[in-house]
């Protein structure tokens, strides 16, 4: 393996959006760092769910179901 083409590997902070803080290991940054972050899992709608709802625009999911009903959807 080839010597120093590797970055650093130190602990940083990352802290969440609530507040809470986590010590990481890190390329990130310089040891002792601490990382804000704007959107983490305890908020972006990917990882809650925020929300989203099935639109059947169209009697698109009504046209699938009724096509595929003998698979067991």
């Amino acid at each position: 393996m080839k010597k120093d083409i590797h970055p650093e590997y130190h602990t940083i902070e990352v802290k969440l959006t609530d507040g809470t803080s986590y010590q990481m290991k890190s390329t990130w940054g310089a040891e002792g760092d601490t990382l804000q972050l704007d959107i983490d899992p305890t908020v972006h709608p990917a990882w809650t769910g925020g929300g989203a709802r099935l639109l059947d625009t169209g009697g698109r999911v009504s046209k699938f179901k009724a096509k595929y009903e003998g698979l067991g959807f």
